[in-house]
């Protein structure tokens, strides 16, 4: 550990040992016949060791093999659901909106939990209790429609939704279609401008950055603005969320409208920015919801090896909740390893764009 304080030396190790206590409940969870799920149960009969003895801290996890992206593709998805949260009524979000069996994720409240944590790090000034919502993003089987309705209607407030299918933007997209695609997004920030124009009092939004700079363009063509709609707060995110973008943000579309980066998916929940600050050149770093989520930063050629402080690595997750236990579950992102910060006293990660051998094959649609 470098260059940190004693009393976050402190927090960061009390940190991880309330990691390493909640990964033996989970491993309890996970694979006691009484209350864990069949993928997790059948697994245990080829892994060569008795996860219930062997994994006793965070540590311990990387005894298990790889991850296999494939595990979360097609059914039954029945296999998810533990044992122990039998009978539960169970939602099923997609991931992200490549073509082809897209990879599932079997949720009861995970997605509602995430959001109420979340909400916690809304300043109410920016987010007011009871304001509306505008939920500009992708609609369908993804998580974040309901989520953000959810987290919309914990606050108090209610959420507008637009249809957004990002799978049609990618065929667009893949097939040249350059004009179709650009129609296809007027046709969404029309559905966002006329929601902002009926009356409801929206003061939050949820978007993505090329939704945001695309409904903030058309509003200036119009003779209007995000900030004269309204809005007062709003939440973006993604890989396509630069500092470069942050800054262009800030200083030609917001007029002053609060934003928090934030960077997602269905398999982690929300990890949250660290607080902005113009010193830090609009560096955006984010901490995973830990000890619900894990974010380490590893080697290109060695996913069990850190890279060190500042240094570039893949993402892996590990997903640790009684509903979902995913270890090691290597991202499509790349970024660089982050010191802990007070608040969040555990690895960051900064500059998340796509992974490199992956940069060029994968199309980036309304995210």
């Amino acid at each position: 550990m470098t260059a940190i304080s004693p009393e976050l030396a402190a927090k960061v190790s009390a940190a991880r040992e309330r990691l390493d206590a909640h990964v033996r409940d989970i491993i309890e969870w996970h694979f006691n016949p009484a209350t864990g799920c069949p993928f997790w149960l059948e697994k245990a009969k080829t892994l060569g060791f008795d996860p219930r003895k062997a994994v006793q801290n965070y540590d311990d996890l990387k005894k298990f093999p790889s991850f296999e992206d494939e595990w979360l593709r097609g059914g039954p998805i029945q296999r998810w659901i533990p044992q122990g949260l039998k009978g539960k009524p169970v939602y099923v979000f997609e991931t992200g909106g490549t073509t082809g069996i897209p990879k599932s994720r079997m949720q009861i409240d995970d997605w509602k939990t995430d959001y109420e944590m979340f909400s916690e790090t809304l300043p109410d000034d920016k987010f007011p209790k009871g304001s509306n919502w505008l939920m500009l993003g992708p609609s369908g089987p993804r998580r974040l429609r309901l989520a953000v309705e959810h987290l919309a209607q914990f606050r108090g407030g209610i959420s507008f939704c637009v249809d957004l299918d990002p799978r049609w933007v990618v065929k667009l997209i893949k097939r040249g279609n350059m004009k179709e695609m650009e129609a296809y997004r007027d046709h969404v920030i029309d559905q966002a401008i006329t929601i902002l124009s009926a009356g409801h009092d929206i003061k939050c939004m949820f978007t993505t950055p090329k939704l945001l700079e695309a409904l903030a363009m058309k509003l200036m063509d119009q003779g209007s603005s995000i900030r004269e709609t309204g809005i007062t707060g709003i939440f973006s995110g993604g890989t396509e969320f630069t500092p470069q973008w942050y800054r262009f943000a800030m200083d030609e579309l917001l007029d002053g409208v609060f934003m928090t980066p934030t960077y997602g998916n269905t398999l982690m929940g929300l990890a949250c920015g660290k607080p902005f600050d113009p010193a830090d050149n609009y560096k955006i770093t984010y901490f995973a919801p830990q000890p619900r989520a894990v974010i380490e930063v590893v080697e290109f050629k060695d996913y069990n090896q850190l890279v060190g402080y500042g240094q570039t690595g893949r993402v892996k997750l590990t997903t640790l909740t009684k509903e979902t236990f995913i270890p090691g579950f290597m991202e499509r992102d790349e970024g660089e390893r982050e010191l802990p910060f007070d608040k969040y006293p555990w690895d960051g990660i900064s500059g998340t764009r796509p992974f490199h051998e992956f940069a060029k094959t994968t199309t980036v649609g309304v995210y």
